[in-house]
């Protein structure tokens, strides 16, 4: 079967900056890949020829499908034939993709997670298992689906489709003020008793479940994010201590510090032509060095500014209007 790569760049301008960061770190590990690389925007003329060079592009009109997180919701329809990996546009590519196709096989929808039957996830859980008579929901992060086209998908994303009429209904909270697609997605699976591979790490990371810290090297394929115990921001909730993935989630405002801005940084030197050597060092004393020196000041005047003027307002995420 073809295999492809699909992400979303639709809306603002910053989803299309960060499909380019995410297909560039695609090309760079999987040149000459039988994975072919789709991009569905409503903004072409701000891909860059590096990225138009082997992307294919699939236009759409502004807001033809929806809004928010809505889009996701479309995957069966804009999918290619044969096994698709949506990969979400915050997210960077370390390493050769095949592997992941291989472990997706014969999944007609699918995610990387585990199983809720309790609790709170967007709602109360329970309450809606029971409500749809079954017996758990897979409980996954959106920034990658698996599909494969057959009568299985199409009744799964119709049928998320129709939930998102009645969301509210339901009892599912909303993300952004926007129907999640990720609750929507997990229940009509579990109807039509789709399954999830099982998270161990080696497939993607998030930070939601990773709030130790995060070592990146892109260019070399490596990437550790760490959930220590013991540290502050130890999640004990969550079973892995460490992950080593192929894909981060550079979810929220991830896509703004280090490393992210490095990386991106670094596939963009590249992409204009400069060698790893140059494109590491420029990016070192561009990126690198003033981030780690604005850490530095800020972590050691931060007292003395909120003993004179207090906490600063949390800043507007640019993502929560469309």
């Amino acid at each position: 079967m073809n295999k492809n790569i699909l992400t979303i760049a639709t809306g603002k301008k910053l989803y299309v900056d960060l499909a380019i960061n995410l297909a560039r770190s695609f090309s760079y590990w999987n040149p000459r890949s039988p994975i072919s690389f789709f991009i569905v925007t409503d903004s072409e003329h701000y891909l860059p020829k590096d990225v138009t060079s082997f992307a294919k592009i699939i236009s759409v009109e502004k807001d033809e499908v929806g809004k928010g997180f809505t889009p996701k919701l479309y995957l069966d329809q804009l999918a290619p034939s044969g096994q698709t990996l949506f990969i979400d546009s915050d997210c960077l590519v370390y390493g050769n993709l095949l592997p992941i196709f291989e472990k997706f096989k014969n999944h007609s929808v699918s995610v990387i997670g585990n199983y809720i039957a309790k609790g709170e996830w967007f709602g109360n859980i329970e309450k809606i298992c029971q409500k749809y008579n079954v017996p758990h929901l897979p409980k996954f992060n959106g920034g990658i689906y698996y599909l494969e086209a057959g009568d299985i998908t199409t009744k799964v994303y119709t049928k998320a489709r129709e939930l998102e009429k009645i969301y509210d209904e339901i009892g599912f909270v909303r993300l952004r003020d926007r129907p999640n697609d990720e609750v929507l997605m997990a229940l009509a699976m579990e109807i039509y008793e789709q399954k999830p591979i099982i998270e161990d790490g080696t497939i993607m990371a998030e930070f939601v479940n990773f709030q130790s810290g995060v070592s990146s090297d892109l260019l070399n394929g490596k990437v550790i994010l760490y959930n220590t115990p013991g540290h502050k921001q130890y999640q004990k909730s969550w079973f892995l201590d460490k992950a080593e993935p192929l894909i981060v989630h550079y979810l929220g405002h991830h896509n703004r510090l280090h490393p992210y801005i490095k990386e991106a940084k670094i596939m963009g030197f590249l992409a204009n032509g400069y060698s790893k050597t140059t494109s590491k060092l420029l990016t070192f004393f561009s990126i690198s060095m003033p981030y780690k020196i604005k850490l530095f000041l800020i972590n050691t005047l931060r007292p003395i500014y909120r003993l004179l003027f207090g906490y600063r307002m949390v800043e507007k995420s640019e993502r929560i209007i469309d």
